[in-house]
């Protein structure tokens, strides 16, 4: 028996599996609730510390989302690994404190380089997602985690939604308080889930922690001996690429083409959000039941399709919200695919699963960030050839439809074998 890190809590019986999966959507929330305040006023607070222009604190502000991101790829299959020894229980708790401790340390950063360490601890630590995900796995029986994953993906989406609005209302008493405000958030979490959080994955479970396996291209080699989870994780690759465009460009491409302000941008933010969480939330369940996992994924995929290329055709504000009810169903790609690979991927190892998808996730967004940025600048820059805010758009449409017709294809060969 691996030692622990932390108590164990009681046995997991069926109500504490419940209690064990309520309290993970809780985590999710808060964390994003917590994630979300902070964004109104790093731009803020980053002019504070460094002594600089909103132009080159936007500049500073790429570079941290690149550590970031960077820490998440580089750690997410470790603290998953270690979930697969350890136990969920642990690993979770010491994941929401160092939340809570980079809060702190982001409030309290007297120079820039205190701040990258924040973010740096911000991206280890926000492996939570990855072992909440495994809980989810751990609890949930393999029919029903598509829907579980689903509500995991709203809680997602509601807690972004939140953040953002308290952390406006927040920022306007300083840039720091919103971060201590987050760093509170976590600490209560972390202390209701030391009292009430039990362990789902029982010692007989747990298997012995491989270095090998613990790093984000070791993962890899690994689920080669999982069948069709390489393929699934190629689409979700290409997914999460054309995916970044909206974090990369969604404000810039508003103002430029519509002439949003601040608070118009905001405000679609968070309608697409509620519209998100709506079709997770609400819809995964009763969908998957009607048509099964693979039929939704392929729906999510096309509808994927479908929106990016329509926001490069959209002529008013009305037009976008109307194509964001186009644009939901692709919150199903993400939660049937991690579904699907879950049942081929034995229950010792679903955090070094979840580690994986995390990594590819990270990657494929700083990567997409990066490139739909420069194409953006590109064809807005004066003297283009063809001066157009919706070139990324368009690209990203063309990768989502290549993962389509690459997850078509998969089935196609798995169909045949």
């Amino acid at each position: 028996m691996q030692p622990s890190l932390a108590p164990e809590g009681p046995p997991l019986a069926p109500p504490a599996s419940r209690h064990a999966f309520g309290f993970v959507l809780i985590t999710v929330l808060l964390d994003m609730v917590g994630f979300g305040i902070i964004i109104p006023v790093l731009p803020s607070l980053i002019e504070e510390v460094g002594h600089v222009g909103l132009a080159e604190a936007a500049t500073i502000g790429g570079w941290m989302f690149f550590a970031f991101s960077m820490a998440q790829f580089l750690f997410a299959p470790l603290v998953g690994n270690l979930s697969d020894s350890f136990g969920r229980r642990p690993l979770l708790l010491l994941a929401i404190f160092g939340l809570g401790m980079d809060y702190v340390l982001s409030a309290w950063a007297p120079s820039l380089a205190w701040l990258f360490v924040g973010r740096v601890l911000a991206g280890v630590c926000g492996s939570s997602w990855v072992i909440a995900n495994a809980y989810i796995a751990d609890v949930t029986p393999p029919e029903g985690r598509a829907k579980a994953f689903g509500l995991m993906g709203a809680a997602f989406g509601v807690g972004f939604v939140i953040g953002p609005a308290i952390g406006g209302l927040l920022g306007e008493l300083g840039p720091r308080v919103p971060f201590w405000a987050a760093a509170g958030i976590s600490f209560l979490n972390f202390v209701y889930g030391w009292v009430v959080l039990p362990e789902t994955l029982a010692p007989a479970n747990r298997r012995a922690f491989d270095w090998r396996r613990a790093n984000p291209f070791g993962v890899f080699a690994v689920f080669r001996s999982y069948p069709g989870v390489i393929p699934s994780l190629v689409v979700l690759f290409l997914f999460f690429f054309a995916s970044a465009v909206y974090p990369a460009i969604w404000p810039f491409w508003g103002m430029a083409k519509f002439g949003w302000s601040e608070a118009t941008v905001g405000l679609t933010l968070a309608i697409f959000g509620l519209i998100m969480a709506g079709f997770q939330g609400l819809a995964t369940g009763p969908a998957v039941a009607r048509w099964g996992e693979v039929r939704v994924a392929v729906a999510g995929l096309v509808c994927a399709a479908i929106a990016a290329t329509g926001y490069g055709f959209v002529g008013t504000l009305g037009a976008v919200i109307v194509l964001m009810l186009v644009h939901g169903p692709e919150g199903f790609v993400h939660p049937m695919l991690m579904a699907l690979m879950s049942k081929v991927v034995p229950e010792n190892a679903q955090g070094e699963l979840q580690g994986g998808i995390s990594a590819v996730m990270n990657i494929a967004m700083l990567a997409g960030t990066v490139v739909f940025t420069q194409v953006f600048a590109h064809f807005m820059a004066p003297g283009a050839a063809w001066q157009t805010p919706d070139a990324a758009y368009f690209l990203a449409g063309a990768i989502m439809a290549v993962a389509l017709a690459l997850y078509l294809w998969t089935l196609r060969g798995e169909r045949d074998a």
